[in-house]
């Protein structure tokens, strides 16, 4: 068994699509960040397991629906419907064999909407300055990721904000993980679902502006 952590705030709309497609073996964590459309009761009728995580920010969810987890291996995803659950044995599979200790799923657009370009943009920067921080091979910051739950606590993660999935992994090439992408899909969120981060211009820029804030701490320490 291994729990799938969905930071949720306002996904009333994609959230049972997403549910009706957790694969067997996989226990789904909501992490509601203080929905108002009624994101919790509908993870809670569709089987999920429910936690309500504050303060506000993607940090502080993800963080919470991690304590929560009681699996070896803890997965993360977008709750929006960008992703498809069926695809989580591809994150997992190399974490089970011991082949990696952090597994990014890179993505790979369905259709050209799905990932916007000023958000493309954003991550091509980013991901080219955390090659640089880190050392590591990657081309993305993908959101859909999995790690064995006592090494990514023992990492003792601190951001509660965007700069969270960032972290893990400077985080990680600190610790000296291996580290690795495989291809996921990623498509058009559900209809009603608005991405806090790729959505729009501006939840771009907080999220380049939380991410590079901790990459310059990763570069100035590297120097």
């Amino acid at each position: 068994m291994s729990d799938v952590v969905l930071p949720c705030l306002n996904e009333a709309a994609a959230l049972p699509w997403v549910l009706s497609r957790i694969p067997g073996g996989y226990r789904p964590i909501v992490a509601d960040n203080g929905s108002t459309d009624g994101s919790p009761e509908i993870a809670a009728a569709h089987g999920a397991t429910v936690v309500h995580a504050r303060p506000t920010g993607f940090g502080a969810a993800a963080h919470a629906g991690l304590v929560a987890a009681t699996a070896d291996i803890v997965c993360f995803m977008d709750a929006d419907g960008s992703f498809d659950p069926a695809q989580l044995d591809r994150v997992t599979a190399p974490v089970r064999a011991s082949a990696a200790d952090l597994v990014l799923g890179r993505r790979r657009p369905t259709v050209r909407a799905a990932w916007p370009v000023h958000a493309r943009a954003g991550n091509a920067v980013l991901a080219w300055r955390l090659r640089w921080a880190s050392g590591l091979r990657l081309f993305d910051l993908g959101p859909m990721r999995a790690a064995r739950r006592a090494d990514l606590l023992a990492l003792d993660l601190r951001d509660r904000r965007f700069g969270y999935p960032l972290e893990m992994v400077l985080r990680a090439a600190e610790e000296g993980w291996r580290v690795r992408e495989v291809d996921v899909d990623y498509a058009p969120r559900a209809a009603g679902s608005r991405s806090k981060v790729t959505g729009t211009v501006r939840g771009t820029m907080r999220a380049v502006r939380d991410m590079s804030r901790l990459l310059a701490n990763a570069g100035g320490a590297r120097r």
